[in-house]
Order: structure tokens, then C-alpha cells, then sequence
């Protein structure tokens, strides 16, 4: 879901104009609040209160990491496609298609990062040595 929101962001604000770098960060805010939401309650099913300190400043910092690398990713891309075509139609799928296929490989970070940082809840891994579902 978050994905989606994201992706038709970028390929909207980038579509009508805005460079890659506003285009990311405006598919950023699309997709942010949901993405946290499923991780947390669907993904890793945590229902208790958040740790702000720990659990929202982990996350910020995991996406907003990964915000940056689609940014340089994306700006690349777009420097890349001024080049290779005219048409703002081919440029937008280009650049489209590799802000889709860096969040594909940012998705594979981050959840490792959620996994181990983020949503893991202390005394359950402790106990465990690993994640409780």
C-alpha cells in the first residue's frame, strides 16, 4: 500500500514537473505514515504504545536514509534520461521505473533494519535470541 501511494506520488509530482530530489521527497511523505502504520501493526504486530526515543527515531532514520539514497538515485537517473531522450513521457517512466526498483532494494534493507532495530521488542529477544511473533 505504501508503496503505491509512493510510487503514484513520485510519478505524479515528477510527471508535471518537479525534480527528481522534490519528487522523492513528496512520494516520501506519501507513502511515510502508512508504511509505519502496516510495519507496526500488521507487519510486526505491535499494538502497545510506541517508544518514541527508540522505536520512532529508528524509524526516521531508516527511512529518511533510504529517502536520500532513492534522491541520489533518482536525480542520476534523471541527469541520465536528459541525455538519452527528449520526450518527458520516456523520461518520467525512466526515472519512474528506477525509483520503483531503488525502493525494491531499499525495501529489502529496510525490513532487515526494522526487523533488528526498529519493531524488535528488548525482552522478547533477550529471552529468545531472536524476534517473537
Amino acid at each position: 500500500m505504501a508503496a503505491i501511494l509512493s510510487e503514484l506520488a513520485f510519478l505524479g509530482s515528477y510527471g508535471i514537473g518537479a525534480i527528481p530530489l522534490a519528487a522523492t521527497v513528496i512520494a516520501w511523505f506519501a507513502g511515510a505514515v502508512p508504511n509505519y502504520l502496516l510495519n507496526r501493526y500488521w507487519a510486526w504486530r505491535h499494538h502497545n504504545p510506541a517508544d518514541g526515543k527508540r522505536e520512532l527515531l529508528s524509524y526516521v532514520v531508516v527511512v529518511v536514509t533510504t529517502t536520500a539514497v532513492a534522491a541520489l538515485v533518482t536525480t542520476t537517473a534523471d541527469a541520465l534520461a536528459q541525455h538519452w531522450t527528449t520526450t518527458h513521457t520516456w523520461r518520467t517512466l525512466f526515472v519512474g521505473t528506477t525509483y520503483l526498483g531503488t525502493y525494491g532494494v531499499m525495501f529489502l534493507l529496510k525490513f532487515a533494519l526494522f526487523d533488528k532495530y526498529v519493531f524488535t521488542r528488548r525482552r522478547d529477544r533477550s529471552a529468545t535470541g531472536g524476534t517473537v511473533p
